[in-house]
């Protein structure tokens, strides 16, 4: 079975509960970055999403 990753907003901000999973991790991290700049107004790097927050599930 393939791999997923998978970034949970809710983890970071309480009040939120959008989950991004996906089998390609370049999708995953591009559409977390996208919620958080347009959702929260925040800007996170590649590399801030992919060692602080991305899990493989």
């Amino acid at each position: 079975m393939a791999d997923a990753y998978k970034l949970d907003c809710e983890s970071e901000a309480g009040d939120c509960r959008f989950i991004v999973q996906s089998e390609d991790e370049t999708e995953a991290i591009e559409l977390a970055k996208k919620h958080m700049r347009e959702g929260h107004g925040q800007d996170y790097s590649d590399d801030e999403l992919r060692e602080e927050h991305l899990q493989v599930v």
